[in-house]
């Protein structure tokens, strides 16, 4: 019996996230990763693109890293009460760098930071509503765990990635068009009173790369101001990929509330909540404040020395001028390669950051532009990719990451592999097994004391 048929033995689909079940990628087991690259458990070496969502920016077990997290793990283990001399030296640091950080809280998942600013944010303003943006994802709780990669037929109505979420939080969620300054002005005209929060990705990297329009996030600033509401920006993945000071400190616009993970300590499991200190004193980590703020393993010295470790990195070497050269290399060369090919495709992305959806230009400026990208060979090639020891997530409109290891070579051999990984698509015509390649979309919208509902009709909020 293989690895991959024990795993599903004991593990409910043989993985320990929704993600990393792919099709055609069933028995793939895992057994080593170090820079740019991972191994199989048939021995065979990938370079990876993929990069587990983005977290290691510096690349796989980063020697300075690793070092820094075993020499903490060696020297403190965790205690559970009081603060570690190193949760004060990364708190000071993501103070000093990002923005809208006056004060800062450490959660151990970008997800647990994202549901605590919007508690935060209703027990600050004492109201009800959240507005997110479609294409947008922003963790696994109840409250945004809609409308992220959504079919056609599901675009401007409630659609939950999970069932067994309430009908009421789902119906205190308003979701709205990236990119639509005129959408929101009109819900804030039509709910502002009620708005709590706005919670957005500056750049939704779950559906690739949408890139924000000055106008677009100018405006969320401004009408959150009026209205008295929180502005959150989640920038668990574009939190230091794209900037030390996240994508904030690029945009020129400063949110209330700043959630980040992933690449803040190269792939240690750690995420922080920052932002205006009127706000942050109100959680319970401070005697007397209403917000409940708890988590046994916020703070972990291994994953805080981890960050340290990486953000001394970030500061000291050339690595976003690296992996910002080799990204402008990667997607110029494959638009010439579309190009050549006579291939539709836009390729885009950010810095470190590179996508290429099959579908006529111009770039896509919100997610039902998205809808015309042609899935069989975006997975196609994707899967064809593997063949030649090159790792792209097989799943549609994911993104793809460069690291601080990946080098021109690894470029040269990418660009090549994706010409005949297109080709070959093309060739055979794309697969057509693509059930659960489109993923975060699709549960049915629950009815209470009834069944599934997967023709639920639209909520009021939902635009």
């Amino acid at each position: 019996m293989t690895l991959a048929e024990r795993a599903r033995r004991v593990i409910p689909g043989g993985v320990n996230s929704g993600q990393r079940s792919i099709p055609g990628l069933l028995d793939l087991v895992i057994t080593r990763t170090a820079g740019s690259r991972f191994w199989d458990a048939d021995g065979r070496e990938f370079t990876d693109y993929h990069a587990a969502f983005g977290p290691p920016l510096l690349g796989h077990n980063d020697p300075e890293v690793t070092a820094a997290s075993a020499d903490a793990a060696g020297r403190i283990g965790l205690t559970g009460v009081a603060v570690t001399d190193g949760e004060v030296l990364l708190a000071e640091q993501l103070a000093e760098l990002i923005p809208s950080v006056e004060k800062v809280l450490l959660t151990s998942t970008g997800s647990e930071a994202t549901f605590h600013a919007l508690r935060v944010a209703r027990a600050a303003t004492g109201r009800r509503l959240v507005v997110k943006f479609q294409g947008c994802y922003h963790g696994w709780h109840d409250s945004v765990s809609l409308n992220v990669i959504s079919a056609a037929d599901r675009v401007g109505r409630p659609d939950p990635t999970s069932t067994g979420i309430l009908p009421e939080v789902l119906d205190a969620t308003l979701v709205l068009r990236f990119n639509d300054p005129a959408g929101v002005r009109q819900v804030f005209a039509e709910h502002g009173a009620d708005i709590a929060a706005v919670i957005v990705e500056p750049i939704p990297h779950n559906v690739g790369a949408l890139l924000p329009t000055e106008e677009f996030l100018r405006t969320l600033r401004e009408e959150c101001t009026a209205a008295g509401s929180v502005l959150v920006f989640d920038e668990v993945i574009t939190g230091f990929r794209h900037a030390l000071g996240g994508y904030q400190a690029i945009c020129g616009i400063t949110p209330d509330l700043t959630t980040l993970g992933k690449a803040i300590a190269n792939g240690a499991p750690i995420g922080a909540l920052g932002g205006r200190a009127d706000l942050m004193d109100l959680f319970s980590s401070r005697p007397g404040g209403p917000v409940f703020f708890a988590g046994t393993y916020n703070g972990h010295p291994a994953p805080v020395a981890a960050a340290l470790a990486t953000l001394r990195k970030l500061r000291e070497e050339p690595v976003h001028e690296h992996v910002f050269r080799l990204g402008d290399r990667v997607r110029t060369e494959l638009d010439a390669l579309y190009r050549r090919l006579d291939v539709p495709a836009v390729v885009t992305g950010y810095g470190s950051v590179f996508v290429s959806y099959f579908m006529p230009g111009p770039a896509p400026l919100a997610y039902d532009d998205l809808l015309a990208n042609d899935t069989a060979l975006f997975v196609g090639y994707r899967r064809h990719l593997i063949g030649h020891g090159v790792f792209e997530l097989p799943l549609n409109l994911k993104r793809s990451h460069l690291s601080y290891a990946h080098t021109d070579a690894d470029v040269d051999r990418l660009v090549e592999a994706t010409e005949a990984a297109v080709k070959r698509t093309l060739a055979e015509g794309g697969p057509s097994d693509l059930a659960h390649t489109s993923t975060m979309g699709g549960a049915a919208a629950p009815t209470p004391g009834a069944g599934p509902t997967p023709n639920a009709a639209p909520a009021k909020g939902v635009r």
